[in-house]
């Protein structure tokens, strides 16, 4: 008995563990359910795709499949690596595979995912270890819908409701940690898979602290209770000490992301589009980047994020123009005695959007415009606000991945329970582009139309595009093997050691 006190002792203290933040609680801990930032990044820890991004997301390369190829221009072929295990010991195979993707286009779930698998004609499993998928016709997204996590059959095959499920809560998948503790807006404890495929994490355990107050993770920081997290602009350059910088490396680089204010579409005050031009040249994006961001970011002109083909660097994003603002207000019906009113939402989750919020409800009221403003909890946020629709505008963001899928945002079929229109967009011209985009391969076609859609959807105002902030990071001096890449920090993170 004594033996083992003493090994439990000495592997706890020679054990090592990464702190780490998040804002809220995850949702759900299901890679085909997580619509939020905490579920996605924890997610992130526990499953695997078929396939995933290079280090610096220029090339995809194989997750759970060793090898992957196309047949012809509708046939995918994967084969699958052997050997892989399920967090609880169950062998990982083709079987898993299937499901996962009858589960994503079953009735029985509402998930935005499911829309990336709409082209798939049939999947079939040729032996244990191979997949054969079979799409309608060429499809340009058809190894990266392959990212997704996949689930484990055995363990829900005989699940009834997936949305509900006590599978959310205590998820099991194949990826490089485990997840061992879930207190709910306390402490969430992963653990190094020892089975681990690509072999084990070097850092035993990581603990997400869930903190919604930025102001407290950033003492956390300070004081060396977290030892990686992201720094805002003003903090950056006005609240760091010089010892800080000793004990923190700095990682900056821009983000897969941008800031908009969107507007529910279909209310009738945002139906008009003087309405929306109004707002647009009502605002000035270059004073909102300057006093938020100290130049750690930039001004966002549309959609798509810069340096991705589907970018229209010959758009500008609009010059502040009161009068002219004021002038199509009046001629939709709005002066000093009907003023037009409306309330921006958005979440304390980001310490910046409550901010970003106040200097547009400044900005607007130059143009005789009135907002109210409405900040809140991340998943109250989510779920009294965002997805039921119940807003007048949204201040949001979206994390975009290197290659576009306009269909998730912007295709009227997305304006759905579980959608990603969510402010209810209609365009017919897009809706066509969208679809004919889909089965285009020509890569330089395939810009030209993205970049179509870029400026029509610009010219429609359905969001006000605001900015693309730089993701800063530190990260604690003591761990080692951190490797920069265009893709980020994270992509070696198994290798890491403190």
């Amino acid at each position: 008995m004594r033996l083992l006190f003493l090994l439990l002792f000495f592997t706890e203290l020679f054990s090592s563990t990464l702190q780490l933040a998040t804002s809220a609680n995850p949702s759900r801990l299901n890679p085909i359910l997580a619509t939020d930032s905490s579920s996605s990044e924890i997610t992130g820890f526990l499953f695997n795709g078929l396939v995933k991004y290079d280090k610096d997301n220029r090339e995809i390369i194989g997750d759970l499949a060793k090898r992957f190829y196309f047949k012809n221009d509708t046939t995918l072929i994967f084969e699958l690596k052997k050997g892989v295990l399920w967090h609880d010991g169950k062998p990982f195979s083709a079987k898993d595979v299937l499901f996962t993707y009858k589960t994503l286009i079953s009735d029985k779930i509402a998930s935005p995912y499911s829309a990336g698998f709409r082209f798939v004609k049939d999947v079939k499993v040729l032996d244990p270890y191979t997949i054969e998928v079979d799409y309608k016709k060429p499809y340009f997204k058809a190894l990266e819908t392959w990212m997704m996590g996949i689930l484990p059959e055995h363990l829900l095959k005989d699940e009834q409701n997936l949305m509900n499920s006590q599978f959310n809560t205590h998820p099991i998948g194949t990826g490089p940690y485990k997840l061992t503790q879930l207190e709910f807006s306390k402490n969430i404890e992963l653990s190094a898979n020892d089975d681990y495929f690509e072999g084990r994490p070097k850092i035993d355990k990581i603990v997400f602290h869930v903190i919604a107050d930025p102001m407290t993770r950033l003492l956390m920081l300070k004081n060396g209770q977290l030892d990686l997290g992201s720094i805002e602009p003003l903090v950056m350059e006005r609240q760091l000490s010089s010892e800080f910088f000793k004990r923190f490396n700095i990682y900056e680089k821009i983000s897969l992301s941008y800031t908009y204010l969107g507007f529910n579409l279909r209310k009738k005050k945002f139906a008009d589009p003087r309405v929306r031009e109004a707002l647009s040249l009502a605002i000035n994006r270059e004073e909102l980047v300057d006093i938020l961001f100290f130049k750690h970011a930039k001004v966002c002109t549309g959609p798509f994020l810069p340096g991705s083909s589907a970018f229209d660097p010959s758009i500008k994003a609009p010059k502040q123009n009161i009068e002219r603002a004021k002038e199509l207000l009046f001629k939709a019906g709005y002066d000093k005695n009907h003023p037009l009113e409306f309330e921006i939402a958005t979440s304390n989750s980001s310490s910046i959007r409550p901010y970003a919020a106040e200097i547009l409800q400044y900005q607007l009221a130059k143009v005789g415009v009135v907002v109210k403003l409405r900040v809140m909890e991340w998943q109250a946020f989510l779920n009294m606000v965002v997805f039921p629709h119940n807003f007048d505008t949204v201040l949001l963001g979206w994390g975009l991945s290197p290659t576009p899928d306009p269909y998730m945002f912007w295709h009227s079929d997305s304006d759905k329970k579980g959608g990603f229109n969510l402010v209810g967009y209609h365009n017919s011209e897009i809706d066509r582009l969208i679809e004919e985009s889909q089965s285009v391969i020509d890569k330089d076609k395939l810009s030209q139309m993205w970049q179509k859609m870029f400026a029509i959807i610009v010219a429609d105002n359905p969001y006000l595009f605001l900015y693309i902030p730089n993701s800063i990071t530190a990260v604690n001096k003591e761990i080692k093997n951190i490797k920069p890449a265009l893709g980020g920090i994270w992509y070696n993170y198994i290798q890491w050691q403190k």
